[in-house]
């Protein structure tokens, strides 16, 4: 399925997934930003969401890439986790497909206060590396399983909630956190996509403009927070979240 859009819209979306992919890569949430641009471009509710799982895949799999380089994650200890984040995204894409996921709407702003609070108030959340409160394996087989789902689903958000949970349950500095989570969510953005390009729901060309975008802002973002780590990744979390919030209260009232 295609649709023909100007190659000034193109354009247009090419610059909105640079500055998603920049953000993501810090602070996750980036499809916050295309989601609702592609809407208005004209594209259908699921065609926006498997052409933006297109785009999304490239950007965190270049974040990825350069954690890997930085030396931020090793593969021996995201194996797991990222298998369990495969799994759960293909559940929800395809689930997606099926339901009204407008409940969505409701909850996610609520939980996006809730995050931006933890990381404003609680002091020192993810400045140190602290005990875990929960054990590495129920953690990945559990709540990355269901966070994977969630982005599968609806997807949104999705970075800031593994960084979350990465430093809130695992006890890990907000940096590794961050980087953790850009492995998971490529696993969860791979396997959405492929779910939606087996369902014939992307629209290549918007998908291949937006590609090229987020490429250039996720390396960009990577060399940031490699450089300047903590000291730029915690209040653009804050800000990423807030701002969220803002723009669902905006389209909803």
């Amino acid at each position: 399925m295609d649709f023909v859009l100007s190659w000034e819209m193109l354009l247009i979306l090419f610059g909105i997934a640079m500055l998603a992919g920049f953000i993501d890569t810090l602070a996750g949430g980036g499809g916050l930003i295309t989601v609702p641009v592609l809407l208005l471009s004209g594209l259908p509710p699921i065609q926006a969401l498997a052409t933006n799982k297109i785009q999304s895949s490239f950007g965190t799999m270049v974040a990825t890439l350069n954690m890997f380089r930085g030396r931020l994650i090793k593969l021996e200890n995201i194996r797991l986790p990222f298998i369990m984040s495969l799994i759960g995204a293909a559940l929800g894409t395809l689930l997606v497909q099926q339901l009204n996921v407008a409940v969505l709407d409701i909850v996610i702003p609520i939980v996006l206060v809730l995050i931006g609070l933890y990381f404003l108030l609680v002091k020192g959340a993810g400045a140190v590396e602290r005990k875990p409160r929960m054990a590495e394996k129920p953690f990945n087989t559990t709540v990355v399983l269901v966070i994977g789902f969630y982005d599968g689903l609806f997807g949104p958000g999705t970075g800031s909630f593994f960084s979350l949970a990465n430093v809130a349950l695992r006890g890990e500095k907000i940096v590794q956190a961050t980087a953790k989570a850009k492995a998971f969510n490529f696993a969860s953005n791979i396997a959405s996509a492929v779910v939606f390009m087996l369902g014939g729901k992307v629209v290549w060309s918007v998908g291949v403009a937006m590609m090229l975008g987020q490429v250039i802002g996720a390396t960009i973002g990577s060399k940031v927070m490699v450089s300047h780590g903590a000291r730029l990744i915690r209040p653009i979390i804050v800000a990423v979240c807030f701002l969220m919030v803002i723009r669902y209260l905006w389209d909803k009232f």
